[in-house]
């Protein structure tokens, strides 16, 4: 290959890796609307409400659960 023609091919090789580039960058910043990114986030945030949400259930419950054992054992009414 003569080097125009390497650089025709380089040419059209590097604007299709920026096109490539600037659409995985679209992705991840979301370019005006949520992004991979922010999903993400929010995704991580609603699943830290939902841990939190899930051990204030179980201690609920295990406290009902010994108070009824309890009442159960001393006849407590």
């Amino acid at each position: 290959m003569c080097p125009r023609e390497q650089h025709e091919v380089c040419k059209n090789e590097f604007l299709s890796l920026n096109h490539k580039l600037d659409r995985l960058d679209e992705a991840v910043r979301g370019n005006g609307k949520p992004g991979i990114q922010r999903r993400l986030d929010r995704l991580e945030s609603a699943d830290a409400v939902r841990a939190r949400l899930l051990w204030l259930i179980a201690a609920s419950t295990t406290a009902l659960a010994v108070g009824a054992i309890w009442k159960l054992i001393f006849g407590v009414a």
